[in-house]
This record gives C-alpha cells, structure tokens and sequence, in this order.
C-alpha cells in the first residue's frame, strides 16, 4: 500500500514584524483536499506534527478567504470528521525519513512559525531529497526547505524548481504587511528556483525530479491529482 505522511504545522500564531501574534494554523483546504484524495485513491495516510502537538485549523481559511460559502462548509463537514485523526498526531521529528512513499507539507501561515526554524524536520527533507524519495511541499510549507540552510546560507534545495505563495498573493493579507519576512523572498536568497504562475491564485504546480510543489491553495486538488497518478 501506499504510505503518505501529512506532515503539518503545530504553531498556533505567526508573529509579525511588530512582535503581535497573528492567529493561524494550517490551511483548511490544503489538508483536506489532498488527504481525502489519497485516502480514496486507497493510500494510507499518517498525520504527523512536531513534537505530536494536535494541529489548529486557521479559521481564516473558513471564512471569506476560503472560498464560496458552500466551499467553506463542506470544508468544516469534512475537518469535523477528521478531528480523531487531527487530534492524534504523530510526531513528526520521530518519522523515518526513508519509510514513507511520500512526505506532504500543507501550507497555511503555521509553517512560517515553527517549520521554517525546525531542524528535525529540515534533516528529514534533506534526507529524502538527496535520496531522492518523492516529497511535496503546498503553498506556504516550502517555509520548511529554510530549515535545511546551513549558517552561510548553503541548502540541498538550492538550484531546485519550486513553486509557492507569491510576494503579491501574500501581500493581498492585510497583515502581511507587517511580516518580518515573505517566503518567495527568503526561497531566492537560499538559491531556490523559484517559480509562479501567470496568474495569481490560480492552480500552478511544479515538478523537479521527485520534488513536488504548488503555489497556492487552489494548486491542492492538481498536486494531489498528479502525486495519485506517479505514485499510485
């Protein structure tokens, strides 16, 4: 069977340039779209967070930011049904980097918080990726790839193809304003390549060798579509 390790953000905030702690979490639709996916495609799939620390939801995400009102409520139906599997994570820096099939970061502004600065997780994405075992890495989770650089700077990631959210989609978030920092920004001053779209907020996928990624919450069903088809 297939092994899928949904590896999210346990951060509760994101704090911002002015030391306020902006509440946050993972993104509704980048966890659930991609986890029914692979659970009907017949995956097994495992939850997992630093340290096992149940993750939140950003209610953001279930709101106007979320989509159609019908979107967000099929949304909260789905995260409700989840809530066993939600509340009892694995921990994430206890997986072994090698075991899983595949290694699927959500995104949401958590990631910012904690993965970007945790080193457990970083070794287990550098391990995969220079043996080359297929990971993904959705919207704001390619924070995670920072964790990989050394003091200079130097990452496995760098020269590699990967997308995530643009300066101007996040730039749309009010509060992003006072961000200390912004991903696509700290991507390119790892070495990453980093690549967008056309368009904003619109489905945008990219593939390097067994690196997976999309730029946005409307990338879920794409990148979840086309991990089913490689690895199915």
């Amino acid at each position: 069977m297939t092994t899928v390790v949904m590896a999210l953000s346990a951060a509760r905030h994101w704090t911002l340039a002015d030391g306020t702690q902006h509440p946050t979490g993972f993104w509704a639709e980048e966890f659930v779209v991609p986890y029914t996916a692979f659970r009907d495609a017949g995956f097994e799939v495992l939850v997992a967070t630093p340290g096992a620390v149940p993750p939140v939801v950003d209610e953001l995400s279930l709101g106007l930011s979320g989509g159609l009102p019908s979107t967000t409520r099929r949304l909260r139906s789905q995260l409700a049904a989840l809530e066993p599997v939600l509340a009892s994570p694995a921990d994430l820096h206890e997986v072994d980097p090698m075991s899983p099939d595949m290694v699927f970061y959500p995104g949401g502004h958590g990631p910012m918080e904690d993965l970007a600065v945790d080193r457990a997780s970083g070794e287990l994405l550098r391990q995969r990726l220079e043996s080359a075992r297929p990971i993904a890495l959705l919207c704001h989770a390619p924070a995670a790839v920072l964790a990989t650089a050394d003091q200079q700077g130097r990452s496995p990631f760098t020269g590699r193809r990967i997308t995530a959210l643009s300066n101007l989609e996040e730039r749309v978030n009010p509060f992003a304003w006072k961000a200390s920092w912004l991903l696509q920004d700290r991507l390119e001053q790892i070495g990453v390549r980093y690549e967008k779209g056309l368009l904003p907020f619109r489905p945008h996928v990219v593939v390097d060798g067994t690196l997976y990624s999309g730029q946005n919450p409307q990338s879920s069903q794409r990148l979840a579509e086309m991990i089913i088809t490689d690895l199915g």
